[in-house]
């Protein structure tokens, strides 16, 4: 049996066509043990396609460096994979046996507590922060050894944030103290922030995205890449990437969905032809000249922010690419809040004179 160091919580397809591809190109290759943590049957077909003996495939679409790009890759580095509801003992035995990284990309209300959290033994049911306890709890009790969890959720320093929600399981189960520190500095929890367009599913694993990649890791003591690739990139100021990221082109998305779903939700529209609506881009534009680049300016990103927010358009307009707004409507009410509701916060924080009345209006709507 191959074994891999790498296990990866979630079965996406963006974790396809981003991390799962990286640690198939990179240097050294990293086998992949993948863990689907629902119950879902779809996404468990899924599963046994992304293990298969010939891979997967990729469809990257779009324009690179000025050329278009129409090129199929397969993804070969997932080895094995396990279901957190039916498999549990295999995924404590890969956990603890073979795992060097920890990967996950739970959605966007995966650390939220659930009920059956402080249960003694283990429940499918359970939060992932809950799951990842029972994981840790095994991992020291056979010793202990070295770990980097790297979540990968769209979370301001997930690394921190889902620490902390571990913590807060092991405090409602009055867990031993040895293991509380295991878990506080026996365990490395790096934070990272993820960037790709995938646009859409292939059928039974795979999915078609745009060139543009990008994994970026906070540099911090003990925290290593998990592979070398041209898209992972250790950086020092994450926080100023995330801010772009999260408040420009997530947000966008977010934006164009309120405005769809304003104009009645109808159809099964695609982001590059929503917004070449003359009144969805002017809408759009308009949230982003009057009231988010003054905001990053006011950081000392001005720059920054008016570049990406032109990358941003670019890559929404890919002519390429079919994203619906009906899958980025997903769990819209998080979303507004971590991408429009983070976004006044910080405005208000950085400079109370500015004024944002169109996202307050969407970050209202959700309330």
């Amino acid at each position: 049996m191959v074994k891999t160091p790498v296990i990866q919580f979630g079965t996406s397809r963006f974790l396809q066509a981003h991390a799962d591809l990286f640690l198939s190109e990179a240097r050294p290759a990293r086998g992949i043990t993948v863990v689907q943590t629902s119950g879902d049957a779809a996404r468990g077909r899924r599963l046994a396609a992304l293990a298969a003996p010939g891979g997967y495939p990729v469809r990257i679409r779009g324009f690179w460096e000025g050329r278009a790009v129409d090129e199929t890759r397969t993804v070969t580095s997932v080895k094995r994979g396990l279901s957190a509801a039916s498999d549990w003992a295999q995924v404590v035995r890969v956990f603890v046996e073979e795992a060097e990284f920890v990967l996950s990309n739970t959605g966007d209300a995966g650390y939220q507590p659930r009920p059956g959290d402080a249960a003694q033994d283990y429940d499918p049911a359970m939060s992932f922060p809950a799951k990842l306890f029972h994981l840790l709890a095994a991992r020291h009790a056979a010793g202990g050894a070295p770990l980097v969890v790297m979540p990968m959720e769209l979370v301001v320093d997930n690394g921190r944030e889902l620490k902390e929600a571990v913590l807060s399981v092991a405090a409602l189960r009055g867990s031993d103290p040895a293991l509380v520190s295991y878990i506080e500095d026996g365990v490395t929890w790096a934070c990272s922030l993820v960037d790709r367009i995938v646009a859409a599913p292939l059928e039974p694993a795979g999915a078609v995205a745009e060139p543009y990649a990008l994994w970026a890791i906070q540099t911090a003591p003990g925290v290593v890449a998990p592979a070398v690739h041209p898209a992972i990139e250790m950086v020092d100021d994450l926080a100023a990437i995330e801010r772009l990221k999260l408040h420009i082109l997530n947000l966008g998305h977010t934006v164009l969905v309120d405005i769809w779903q304003r104009r009645g939700g109808q159809g099964d529209p695609v982001v590059r032809a929503f917004i070449a609506l003359p009144e969805v881009e002017e809408a759009l534009a308009a949230i982003y000249r009057e009231e988010v680049l003054p905001v990053f300016a006011r950081l000392g990103q001005a720059d920054a922010a008016e570049r990406y927010m032109a990358v941003t358009l670019e890559r929404f307009a890919n002519p390429f690419l079919d994203h619906r707004l009906a899958d980025i409507a997903q769990n819209h009410a998080q979303k507004i809040e971590r991408r429009i509701g983070a976004f006044l916060d910080l405005a208000g924080a950085t400079d109370g004179a500015l004024r944002q009345p169109r996202l307050a209006a969407i970050a209202g709507r959700a309330a």
